[in-house]
């Protein structure tokens, strides 16, 4: 597939004073989600997305891909389901290491649950397919475009939505050795990844909020994320070293909404950072802006206005 006609742009130089920012090497962590069915939930991402379960204990799933968690899925059933119109998760968006291990996943969905996918895109940066799984959850499953063909102006990276057909991707991208592990992949995954599964990490996560002039307050100005791309009163976009974004924030389906109360879905967003100096920094920095968080030196805890739960880890 030919890449985007543009002018390669690195990332701009932050404007702001490193202190008030997330250090460059930020990643995402895990996301846990509340659920209501934990068999129903871990079939549908061990067995389409080809996620491997790498802990199960008690009332909690553990997925990801060679050692790496992205999913914690935690038995809740007495929990009401999340309200669509109401803050909380748009998407887990998994970055997939190239195109052939995501034509990998995306066939994968097509056989096992086609009824699931809602679209797709191409963002200029990225490659992307969504779904809703079981549950009502967003998920994305993508590939970034290499780097050098971001285009940055004014600080904000060039993001579009162009049409992007799955089916000329899947023809383009799936390997015969993809077709024949989906073909014959059993309907349990074994633990270990099969052949040909390439490594995912979580790319970014994507909120739905109740406006996003407050989620700017919080997850720039406060947490010290970097806004890559807005489009006022309905987006917003932040990373953290240059990424086209690490989390979005939308009011397209929320607009309005208030703090969440407690109902399946969304349950913990973590934030990698390489040290605990920078958790102690962090937590400086919220306690400057009247920002209520908890930490132990390792992990710190604060919920943003609607009360999603951001976790903030050293990494190990």
């Amino acid at each position: 597939m030919s890449q985007p006609q543009t002018i390669p742009h690195t990332a701009p130089t932050p404007a702001r004073p490193a202190e008030d920012l997330l250090p460059a090497e930020t990643s995402m962590g895990a996301v846990t989600l509340l659920v209501g069915d934990l068999d129903l939930m871990t079939r549908y991402y061990r067995d389409a997305v080809l996620l491997t379960v790498l802990r199960a204990e008690g009332n909690e799933v553990s997925l990801g891909r060679h050692g790496t968690e992205l999913l914690v899925l935690r038995h809740d059933p007495s929990l009401p389901p999340g309200s669509p119109r109401g803050a909380g998760l748009f998407h887990t968006a998994i970055l997939f290491e190239d195109q052939a291990a995501l034509a990998t996943a995306l066939a994968s969905v097509a056989v096992r649950a086609p009824g699931t996918y809602v679209g797709a895109g191409d963002h200029d940066v990225s490659e992307a397919f969504y779904f809703t799984d079981p549950e009502g959850n967003g998920v994305e499953l993508y590939a970034d475009r290499p780097r050098s063909t971001w285009d940055w102006t004014g600080g904000h990276v060039k993001m579009g939505t162009g049409w992007l057909d799955p089916n000329r991707f899947l023809a383009a991208h799936l390997t015969d050795a993809a077709r024949e592990v989906i073909a014959t992949a059993a309907p349990v995954v074994p633990t270990a990844p099969a052949a040909g599964l390439a490594g995912a990490v979580v790319g970014h996560v994507h909120l739905q909020v109740g406006d996003t002039g407050t989620a700017r307050q919080f997850y720039v100005d406060a947490l010290g994320f970097e806004a890559t791309l807005e489009m006022p009163g309905q987006a917003l976009f932040v990373s953290a070293g240059g990424y086209h974004h690490h989390m979005a924030m939308n009011t397209w389906n929320s607009a309005g909404a208030g703090p969440r109360l407690p109902a399946l879905g969304l349950g913990t967003v973590d934030i990698v950072v390489p040290s605990t100096q920078e958790i102690l920094a962090l937590a400086d920095r919220l306690a400057a802006r009247g920002v209520q968080s908890r930490h132990d030196g390792a992990v710190l805890r604060v919920n943003d206005p609607w009360n999603n739960l951001i976790e903030v880890r050293a990494a190990a």
